[in-house]
This record gives C-alpha cells, sequence and structure tokens, in this order.
C-alpha cells in the first residue's frame, strides 16, 4: 500500500479538494503526506508583469518592478500560509504531514520532488482544459502521469463545483474584469 503520498496543491478550490481525498488516502493506508505547492506564475490568480508594456513605455519598469515583487511576496505568503494550515489540519487528524513550496515549472518539480522524496503515489488535481487550451497552456497533470516516478490520482473538481466556476468565468469575461 502507499506509505509516501506527495500532494501538488494551489491556492484554489481545486487545492481543498486534492488536500482532503489526500487526507482520507493517508489515514485509510497509514502514510505520510508531503504537502507540495509550486510557486510558478502559471497557476492560476498568479502575478504577472505586463512584459509588452515596457515596449511603449521604459520608464515605468521601475514602478512595475516594485509592485511586481510586493504582489509576488504577497502570493508566496498566501501559499505559505495554506501549506501550513493543510499540515495543521492533517496533524489534528492523526497524519504525518511535511510541507514545502518551491519556485519552478510546476510539472518538473512535481515530478522531482516525487522521485527525491520516494513517493508511492501523487495526487494532483486537473483543470479540465480541453482542445487549444490545452495545447497552448498545456496541462500539468497529463506531464505528471507521463513522467511521473511512481503512482499518479488524479482529482477532478466536483460538478457542482464545476459549475460554479463556470459561470464565474462567464461573469469575469462579460465584465472584462
Amino acid at each position: 500500500m502507499f506509505k509516501k503520498i506527495l500532494l501538488a496543491l494551489d491556492c484554489s478550490e481545486m487545492g481543498k479538494h486534492i488536500f482532503e481525498q489526500g487526507v482520507a488516502l493517508a489515514k485509510m493506508t497509514g502514510a505520510s503526506l508531503f504537502l507540495l505547492h509550486v510557486l510558478s506564475t502559471e497557476e492560476e490568480g498568479s502575478p504577472y508583469i505586463p512584459v509588452s508594456t515596457f515596449d511603449y513605455y521604459p520608464g515605468m519598469w521601475n514602478q512595475v518592478s516594485e509592485s511586481h515583487i510586493q504582489e509576488w511576496e504577497k502570493w508566496k505568503n498566501q501559499g505559505v500560509e495554506m501549506l501550513q494550515s493543510f499540515s495543521a489540519q492533517a496533524n489534528t487528524a492523526a497524519v504525518n504531514a511535511e510541507f514545502r513550496q518551491i519556485p519552478g515549472s510546476p510539472s518538473r518539480v512535481i515530478c522531482d520532488l516525487a522521485g527525491n522524496w520516494g513517493a508511492d503515489l501523487i495526487v494532483i488535481g486537473r483543470r479540465g482544459h480541453s482542445g487549444l487550451a490545452e495545447l497552448l497552456l498545456g496541462s500539468v497533470s497529463n506531464y505528471v502521469l507521463h513522467h511521473a516516478p511512481c503512482s499518479v490520482y488524479v482529482v477532478q473538481l466536483p460538478i457542482n463545483d464545476k459549475k460554479a466556476e463556470v459561470v464565474k468565468e462567464s461573469a469575469s469575461a462579460s465584465t472584462g474584469s
């Protein structure tokens, strides 16, 4: 059975579902958990720099750079707080858990850490991109499925949450925010 389970988490609702399922698996099997948050611009909601702006307004670099650094630190701290909270919840549920936040490409970091830590199972979420979106954005879960050194359990967002996410995306698109 599983002794070491790596949970690949992000700061979304999906991250909560991954955590809940990972804890349930760990309790059933007596496994330890490794909670991982990959600090990446690929994560939905992460701060980004509008690079094309600097072609037209080169003097803005210092102002935007400082603002971006502040946003990035806030994002980084949010990830650490999530990991600390989940770790405490796991420990309260009598599941041994450790955590780490690592910057980089999520796909590679997840596979590398799983190999280095000796994970028996990776629990990861799937955003549900398909067609052109998956081709352009890539798929972390797809990469991990094909390159992981161990078994992979892919968590789907529950149907009710998918509907809420679609409504939220539609509202954001119609308001232009």
